[in-house]
């Protein structure tokens, strides 16, 4: 079941201590201009699943983000939201797994659950066919020479 967030309003998005962003709601329209960025869109075709990764969440990051705390300069001084620090936080490998899987994967869960692929309710084989008899009894104990 999809359950769908009927608000627009920005949340807070806690990526560490001290550290967290003001993100607008991950819609179809943001998806959509992320993917048409000039930077994914250059992207030789032989480009690593890494590259696309980190280029994909920096273009959707530049287009989310609408402030932050907790992010300062070399002299600790607090900087501005800019397309620059946006791509310079996302370089920062714990930041980048944490935006990737507390804001991009909810886009991509969704994604997946609307091709009717939703997750299975006790783990990868709850939903699968037996196609195999069951076994007529107990194996023997093995030999111990």
């Amino acid at each position: 079941m999809i359950r769908l967030n009927l608000s627009a309003t920005p949340e807070w998005l806690d990526l560490a201590p001290g550290l967290r962003l003001l993100v607008c709601p991950l819609t179809t329209a943001l998806m959509v201009s992320a993917r048409a960025d000039p930077i994914i869109e250059a992207l030789p075709e032989e480009a690593s699943q890494e590259d696309l990764a980190l280029a994909m969440a920096k273009s959707v990051a530049r287009r989310a983000v609408l402030d932050w705390d907790g992010v300062g300069d070399d002299a600790g001084n607090i900087i501005p939201v800019s397309p620059e620090g946006i791509d310079a936080l996302l370089e920062i490998w714990p930041v980048f797994e944490v935006f990737q899987t507390q804001y991009v994967a909810k886009g991509l869960i969704l994604d997946a659950e609307k091709n009717v692929s939703a997750p299975l309710p006790t783990g990868p084989s709850a939903g699968a066919t037996a196609t195999a008899l069951p076994a007529r009894g107990a194996a023997r104990t093995a030999r111990q020479d």
